[in-house]
């Protein structure tokens, strides 16, 4: 071989091998199947190939990876590099960020979800609650306030929620547990066997998981007011994944983030818009809660589980006032630039 030619093939060989070496892959946990819910995921890995040219690319598992109360430990090992959880899976491993599932915070829009969302994130004690895990808080999933489809006779009234068995996780469950209902976190996978077997009378969920994983198809009723809270659920990465990104697919990473958020809110807005036919199409019953029984479920459950959260916490070293302040400032700036 005369030395042009060899010296064309070591090129080559070494400018395959820096390709090899940009390439990045990472594997992504979530559950269910691809729905609102998941939609700024799937966005997220649209935008990050585009922007690297296909370089940094983001395989989504839905349930192929992990159980979606074992995401959190999986990130923490390293078993894949991002994942979605919800933190009334388990409070406690994520203490900080169920202030934002506390009932009753006065959320009224998805925009103020994730501003919210954000503030919380973004607070030290909370990424470093997190760092625990290896896991950085990237993006909310910003979900509407829950609401219950059940069974049987309509229940419309506080003491109707008497022994009331009721698919609800974290804040919210404590929130009917406050009056008298019997709360169950199955998971939202489980929620439609749980339902049909007859375990619970009602599941708490926002519109597009009552969609998903078919409650509503079991439902005869849904309350189209009774708005008691949300659950959280975060999107993160593992640190050690994120810090050995290139600066190049960090900042696309990041530079990402607003965008498809923003997909999943416009996206999120036509399910909503969609919803009452949906209803109607379904044969299920829209309840409408009077404000006497509203006021009746917040004044039960809104401020003495927010004392209790907030003694818990500082009790644990938290800084539990602080965090729920943030929560109502942040909310508040919310509300007026809306």
């Amino acid at each position: 071989m005369n030395t042009m030619i060899k010296a064309a093939t070591i090129s080559a060989i070494s400018f395959a091998f820096a390709g090899e070496a940009l390439a990045t892959e990472w594997n992504v946990s979530l559950w269910g199947k691809r729905r609102a819910f998941t939609e700024h995921v799937e966005k997220l890995a649209e935008l990050v190939s585009e922007k690297t040219g296909g370089e940094f690319t983001l395989n989504i598992s839905y349930g192929g990876l992990s159980k979606n109360k074992e995401n959190l430990d999986g990130i923490s090992i390293g078993a894949f590099e991002m994942a979605q959880f919800c933190a009334g899976y388990h409070r406690d491993k994520n203490r900080t960020i169920t202030v934002l599932e506390l009932p009753f915070l006065g959320v009224e829009n998805l925009d103020q979800e994730v501003a919210i969302s954000h503030a919380v994130y973004g607070h030290p004690a909370v990424q470093d609650e997190m760092a625990q895990w290896n896991a950085k808080l990237l993006m909310t999933s910003p979900m509407p306030q829950y609401n219950i489809v059940g069974t049987g006779e309509v229940r419309d009234e506080l003491a109707e929620f008497e022994g009331m068995r009721v698919r609800a996780t974290g804040g919210l469950g404590k929130a009917f547990e406050a009056v008298g209902a019997v709360p169950t976190s199955v998971t939202a996978t489980e929620a439609y066997q749980a339902m049909e077997g007859g375990v619970v009378d009602t599941v708490a969920f926002a519109q597009h998981a009552h969609l998903s994983f078919g409650t509503i198809n079991q439902a005869a009723w849904w309350t189209a007011n009774l708005n008691p809270g949300t659950v959280n659920c975060p999107v993160v990465v593992n640190i050690d994944a994120y810090e050995g990104l290139s600066e190049g697919h960090r900042a696309a990473l990041d530079a990402s983030v607003d965008e498809a958020i923003a997909h999943y809110l416009d996206n999120y807005g036509q399910l909503l818009e969609k919803w009452d036919g949906i209803l109607a199409e379904k044969g299920v019953e829209k309840v409408m809660i009077s404000d006497a029984e509203l006021d009746a479920f917040r004044a039960k459950a809104a401020d003495p589980i927010r004392e209790a959260w907030i003694a818990d916490m500082e009790g644990q070293g938290l800084p539990g006032q602080e965090l729920y302040d943030l929560v109502q400032s942040t909310l508040k700036e919310a509300k007026m630039s809306n």
